[in-house]
């Protein structure tokens, strides 16, 4: 499937003074919430704010069924949720070259394609500057950048020194402490006052409760549709 780029936003990424950028949201997704859809908006709130940065677009990029997560849907239905939840969206997209790979891509490849991708598309419509990828993260991922041996220092300090890390903070994650242990190169932060997970969400229908207004309508549907989440 070609890169998407239809939700870019051309004119602001020739026009603005401000350095473009473009958000990727890496995970699992299963299943897509309003607390996912959130976390963007929430981050272009904050990045329209700035003096640094113009927002020309977002993507969701879902992780590959190799990750081996409790309760990870297949890949080609994590995708399709996402793609039925940006529907409506005239900055959001979903790209699928992370999830239909056989096996785990590293977060930080994952950016080295959004990059590539990114400017390719800067090329083509001869933008004449380069668009800078942010990683935006909620707390629970950034917090495991702590963990020894779980990501390489190599992998993070790239991530956050070259590309950036814009963090979306859930309420029950406090970053407080592992911020003043560690050097972000980019922080904002942002707390999301919802704590319905994934997981709970999974767990709801598995037990048969309302899932009612925690997704999109078209999401819901395609859950049931498929019978996801029953096991």
């Amino acid at each position: 499937m070609p890169f998407a780029t239809k939700k870019l936003n051309i004119e602001k990424a020739k026009n603005s003074l401000k350095q473009p950028v473009v958000l990727v949201a890496c995970g699992s997704f299963s299943p897509v919430t309003y607390l996912h859809l959130r976390m963007f908006e929430l981050a272009k709130d904050r990045i329209e704010d700035s003096k640094r940065f113009e927002l020309i677009g977002g993507y969701f990029s879902p992780v590959s069924d190799s990750y081996m997560k409790n309760g990870l849907a297949l890949h080609t239905h994590r995708i399709k949720m996402c793609e039925l939840a940006v529907e409506d969206s005239d900055w959001i997209m979903v790209d699928e070259w992370e999830g239909t790979h056989a096996e785990y891509v590293r977060t930080v490849k994952v950016l080295d394609y959004f990059q590539d991708c990114v400017n390719q598309w800067v090329e083509r419509e001869s933008i004449g500057r380069n668009v800078r990828v942010i990683l935006l993260a909620g707390g629970d991922l950034v917090e495991s950048f702590g963990i020894p041996g779980l990501w390489a220092d190599a992998d993070l300090e790239k991530i956050m020194g070259i590309y950036g890390c814009l963090i979306v903070e859930r309420t029950g994650v406090d970053l407080k402490g592992f911020l003043l242990e560690h050097d972000i190169a980019y922080k904002n932060r942002q707390h999301i006052h919802n704590d319905i997970s994934s997981t709970k969400i999974r767990l709801f229908i598995k037990r048969g409760l309302s899932i009612k207004y925690l997704l999109p309508e078209e999401v819901i549907r395609y859950i049931y549709d498929h019978n996801l989440y029953t096991e």
